[in-house]
Order: C-alpha cells, then structure tokens, then sequence
C-alpha cells in the first residue's frame, strides 16, 4: 500500500485536521485516557488516531471511506488495543461496539452532524463527548434561552447533557480547508437528564415542532400541536408557571421537559407539527 493517503472525497465531506494544537486540545477536552476505551467518529487519515492509541486502553475507529479504513488497519495492524470499523456511524450501535464504558471523540462531517449527535446520546451514552464541528452548530449547541441561535438544538441537546465550548478552530486547519470557522466542543451528558427516557422521542419532535413556529406565542403553539383549543392550552401553559403569551424561544429546557410531562399525563397528543 502507497504510503500516500487517498484524496478527500467531497461525497464523504472530509476535510482533515493536521493542525497539532488543535488536535492536542480535542485530546486534552477528554480528560485522562489511561485505560479507557475511546471510540473515534471518522479518523479520516489517523491524525488524531495516533495521539489516541498512545494514551487510551482501547480505541474503536469507525471509518465510512474503505480506503481510508484499509489504510487504518495496516497501519495499526500490531496493536492489538486499537479496532478499525469499515461502517456508516450511524448505523453503529455505539455502547455494544465499546463493550462497556467510553468516551467518545470525533471530527463529524458536517452534513451529518445533527443526526451523529443525537445518535451518539442513545444509551448507553458516553461519559463525555469532544466533538469538531462547524462554528455555527457549536454557537447553536451551547446556546443560552432567549438568545437569537437558541433553538431546537439547543434544547433538544441541552436537556440531555452540557455543552461546553472549548475553542475555535480556523479553516486554515484542515486539508482541504472548509469554507467556514470551526470549534471543539464537550458534551457531558447529564446523570439525570431533564426529559425522562420513555418520553425523549415524543420531546425531540414536540420541540422541534414549538420552534417551527418560534414566532408564534406558546398559546397558539399548543393549539397547532395539540387537540386542545385556546382556553384549555392556556390552562396547561400556566398550570406549568409558563407565561401563554411567550415564545418558544424563550423556555429553558427544563420548562419544555415539565410542559411535555404535564401534557403527557393529561393524555394529551403531541406532535411535531
């Protein structure tokens, strides 16, 4: 095999991080390796691979491109700790490939990204997350209630775990560079998340569905994505302590979870919208 890496394909939207600083700072969000299984989204060409099997007790690759991933094999072929896993992400049942507890890291594709974040917070979840993104998702996961990136992400991503910024990351940074900034971020998910497990699905779609109508107030909301007509939703909303004539914009994660519990079990219907 050449010694030469593959060119990036735009299908895959691979884009390679070869600045060190960078790559020792994603290292360095996951806290101490020693022992640990780390399970790693796209290694592309093994930049952040290789610092990765110096340190961990386990690595998992999950590699989409076939020669890339053959690349990858070779390559680690005399470490036994290290795995290479030739498949789409998000069709990995990430915890059973693990094989116990781990924290994951990775630099998603941009195209995917949403999708790759929540797949990765099926449970079992990892104990933390560092993740390259684009610099606009970041703004978007962290952002605070009231603000004007907050939305369905957000929220959705929020009332599962935290969101910490680490730092940004210039397009300069990868090869071929992107045509946007990017930043690290660590997602930890919450030891007791806000929306109990049985009702995440039915929470993600309803509010997905309160910010597709982020202009409307929470009264109108509630009467295009329940059964219930104005006077019964302005019920609920202020038997939560929820304002009727907000917006969705402004509820905090916790507010939608206790709504979305309170709806529940009044045997209300919810959709998305």
């Amino acid at each position: 095999m050449s010694d030469r890496p593959p060119p990036p394909r735009k299908r895959f939207g691979q884009h390679f991080l070869h600045d060190s600083r960078a790559l020792d700072a994603i290292v360095d969000a996951l806290g101490p390796l020693a022992g640990k299984t780390v399970v790693e989204i796209g290694p592309g060409r093994g930049a952040l691979t290789d610092r990765l099997v110096e340190r961990a007790g386990h690595v998992v690759a999950i590699e989409l491109d076939r020669q890339l991933a053959e690349r990858l094999r070779t390559q680690h072929a005399a470490r036994p700790h290290v795995r290479i896993i030739e498949a789409d992400v998000l069709n990995v049942p990430l915890g059973e490939v693990a094989g116990g507890p781990y924290v994951l890291v990775g630099n998603v594709p941009y195209y995917i990204t949403t999708p790759i974040l929540f797949h990765a917070l099926q449970q079992p979840r990892p104990d933390i997350a560092v993740y390259l993104v684009q610099r606009e998702v970041a703004d978007r996961m962290a952002a605070a209630p009231a603000s004007k990136i907050y939305g369905a992400l957000s929220v959705n991503l929020q009332a599962l775990a935290s969101v910490q910024f680490i730092r940004a990351v210039g397009a300069k940074s990868f090869t071929p560079p992107p045509t946007v900034e990017s930043a690290i971020v660590r997602v930890i998910p919450h030891a007791t998340p806000v929306i109990d497990p049985p009702l995440e699905s039915v929470f993600r779609t309803f509010v997905i569905g309160a910010f597709g109508l982020r202009r409307k107030q929470l009264v109108r909301v509630l009467r295009t994505l329940t059964p219930l007509d104005a006077e019964a939703s302005t019920e609920a909303l202020v038997a939560c302590d929820i304002d009727p004539m907000a917006r969705a914009e402004t509820l905090s994660p916790a507010q939608f979870a206790q709504l979305v519990r309170a709806l529940v079990a009044r045997g209300v219907s919810l959709r998305g919208s």
